[in-house]
């Protein structure tokens, strides 16, 4: 897939309800160079797909998606088929897969892990985005320290590292140092990144040209911190807040209902090969459902 695509591939994803961010399909296509396609018939596009290769040990594959006028003719299964390969070899692959997917999914090897949830935060509940404190000890710090501070920005690897099924150091700086998003870190007094997240616009379902946001990732050691680094987050924003957490994270959960989010979708995370295992209880937004 060429640069050129990626408008096309975005508005895609807009109309299949993806809500991508500004800017996503990008990251995706830096991430891995040989692990983003797009399937045409002639010179007509029909389709595409992702397979991004983390390492040997981890790849997913999302952005998985055929026009509706050509559905039902084999060619999201010779997109698929692509993908695969171009995994081959990878110890552990995941997916999101739509709920009514699963059987689908499971005839290739993968196993349902855990459900995740889209929340979506009315404009009547924006209030209770805001006033979090963080506890004594703690600070934050803003996008615009972490740009000028190389060791603010080793800090946010390194934690993003332990909380994940394998290091990211590229596709975390090219996510991180994206213009159109903002990025927080809750740093204590050692020094020690305690969490951190971003927002970023996205495309909304709702209508061509609409825009919201999506949070994510969001990680912290405990909720209060992650609440702070939301409330932060959110402040100041108009239109829909939108964030995917694992159900798998009950606290992630309270979080969010306290705010006024609420559940408008979900998926499941499935994998093929041995599930990671990852903290779950730090873990109150992903990235992207399309990177994993």
């Amino acid at each position: 897939m060429s640069e050129a695509h990626l408008p096309l591939v975005t508005e895609w994803a807009r109309q299949e309800g993806f809500c991508p961010g500004v800017g996503d399909a990008g990251v995706y296509r830096h991430t891995d160079a040989g692990g983003l396609w797009l399937g045409c018939l002639g010179e007509e596009p029909v389709g595409c797909v992702a397979g991004i290769r983390y390492d040997q040990r981890y790849g997913f594959i999302g952005l998985f998606l055929v026009r509706p006028a050509f559905r039902g003719r084999g060619y999201g299964v010779a997109l698929w088929r692509h993908a695969l390969a171009h995994l081959e070899g990878v110890a552990c692959i995941g997916l999101e897969a739509a709920p009514e997917r699963l059987i689908d999914y499971s005839r290739w090897g993968f196993v349902a892990a855990y459900d995740t949830l889209r929340w979506r935060l009315p404009a009547a509940s924006r209030s209770r985005c805001s006033g979090a404190v963080l506890p004594r000890g703690y600070a934050v710090v803003g996008r615009a320290e972490l740009a000028a501070d190389a060791g603010a920005h080793d800090l946010v690897l390194a934690y993003d590292a332990r909380h994940e099924a394998t290091p990211r150091p590229h596709f975390l700086g090219e996510w991180l140092g994206q213009s159109n998003g903002t990025v927080e870190l809750v740093r204590d007094d050692l020094g020690c990144c305690r969490g951190f997240g971003r927002i970023r616009p996205c495309l909304l379902s709702d209508g061509a040209g609409a825009l919201g946001w999506r949070l994510g990732p969001l990680l912290a050691d405990a909720p209060v911190l992650a609440g702070a680094l939301l409330d932060r987050l959110c402040s100041e924003r108009t239109g829909p807040l939108m964030i995917d957490a694992p159900e798998a994270n009950p606290r992630a959960h309270r979080l969010l209902q306290e705010r006024g989010f609420q559940i408008v979708g979900r998926t499941v995370r499935m994998y093929r090969g041995r599930p990671p295992a990852l903290p779950q209880q730090d873990i109150y937004g992903l990235a992207c459902l399309e990177l994993g």
